[in-house]
């Protein structure tokens, strides 16, 4: 039997224990060093990141600790079509709420969520990743096929269909066309 390995430490890990927050709503800034976002490019699979910032507030309620914000990014995606790298600014609203970690099993969990509250994380051992959340936020915020400026000349070069040549309604055109 083989022993599983610890995880590594999250790149832009912002512990915060449960006894620093209190009654009262805390606010905050964080952002990421130089490090922090040559590790979460490498993590993300992006040429490169150049800002990440987060600006937050943090508010505990009966069951849960409520994390909410705005996230700004400068950074490089690479297109989908041509490989290369071009600049993306992102700006994200985000709405997190932590909850404490249970132990029934898969399926059996009921979290309530109302249509604003969109994204819960689990947590543990009296403490939340403020970091570990802001760069999951990132992640999602970002376009999983982007298309850079010369990605349509690119395509029309190799004779890709466009998305809608590429699409079902594009096959029953050329269906049309070849049957008159």
């Amino acid at each position: 039997m083989t022993e599983s390995k610890p995880l590594p430490p999250p790149e832009m890990s912002r512990i915060i224990k449960l006894s620093d927050i209190g009654g009262t709503p805390l606010t905050g800034e964080i952002v990421a060093d130089e490090g922090q976002r040559q590790a979460l490019a490498k993590r993300f699979d992006l040429p490169s990141i150049e800002s990440i910032q987060a600006d937050y507030r943090l508010e505990a309620k009966e069951h849960e600790i409520r994390f909410s914000g705005h996230i700004r990014a400068s950074l490089h995606q690479a297109c989908a079509i041509s490989g290369q790298p071009f600049p993306v600014n992102l700006a994200e609203t985000f709405n997190i709420i932590f909850v404490e970690k249970t132990d029934l099993p898969a399926g059996e969990e009921e979290i309530e969520l109302a249509a604003e509250d969109c994204d819960v994380i689990e947590y543990e051992a009296a403490q939340i990743d403020l970091g570990e959340a802001i760069a999951q936020t990132l992640y999602l915020a970002l376009d999983p096929y982007p298309r850079g400026p010369e990605a349509d000349s690119v395509a029309e070069k190799k004779g890709l269909k466009s998305e809608e040549e590429a699409g079902p309604f594009g096959a029953l055109a050329a269906l049309k066309d070849k049957l008159g």
